[in-house]
């Protein structure tokens, strides 16, 4: 072998050549999301309800015509992480979708409803958490800042407070996680809730 081949092979070793980007693990891009099962938070959220009994009931509103939604963000954003993606989330999926935003970006409600936590979330960081008048939970997560408290009433658009990059968050992005119930793993398609109500999440 010649020091020429030698010192060649020894620089793959080192330094081997980029492989394909995985399709069943979580992204690594610098706006991903690696949160997942958070039990203080799914916790907390638990002790919300009972708490709150009387403001967190159904309005009716579940059996009535289906409510005009809101966007979340108000500015182009980018999708850096699709809901339903495989990976090793608890869930076995990404149970939100993430958009991608500067630090900052006011975030609104999705939905009108009840604020059932406002505050640090574990893995989500500072988060936002509406029970909507349809029974869903939104969760707005990673953000910066809070402009909203425990108990009150959000109207359709109203803003809840900035995306950030707080919690498990590999970079500035708004998690928006859409449950039909409390518990985590009930997650459906935000871009599918918000559609059937007047809003076009995804181009």
């Amino acid at each position: 072998m010649t020091r020429r081949s030698a010192l060649l092979a020894l620089g793959l070793v080192l330094w081997p050549p980029p492989g394909p980007a995985s399709a069943t693990t979580p992204s690594a891009q610098d706006d991903a999301c690696p949160l997942g099962h958070d039990p203080v938070f799914e916790d907390d959220l638990t002790r919300a309800l009972t708490q709150l009994p009387a403001l967190a009931a159904d309005r009716g509103e579940r059996h009535g015509p289906v409510p005009r939604g809101s966007k979340p963000l108000r500015r182009p954003y980018r999708v850096s992480t699709r809901y339903g993606v495989r990976g090793d989330w608890l869930a076995g999926h990404h149970t939100g979708i993430d958009l991608a935003v500067p630090t900052g970006t006011p975030v609104h409600a999705v939905g009108a409803g009840v604020v059932m936590l406002a505050k640090w979330s574990g893995s989500y960081g500072r988060a936002v958490t509406v029970r909507m008048t349809d029974g869903h939970f939104a969760v707005y997560a990673h953000l910066s800042r809070i402009e909203v408290r425990q108990g009150a009433r959000v109207r359709v658009g109203q803003r809840l407070g900035r995306s950030g990059n707080t919690g498990r968050s590999n970079g500035p992005h708004l998690h928006l996680e859409i449950r039909a119930r409390r518990q985590y793993g009930s997650d459906v398609n935000p871009t599918s809730y918000l559609a059937r109500r007047g809003v076009r999440l995804v181009t």
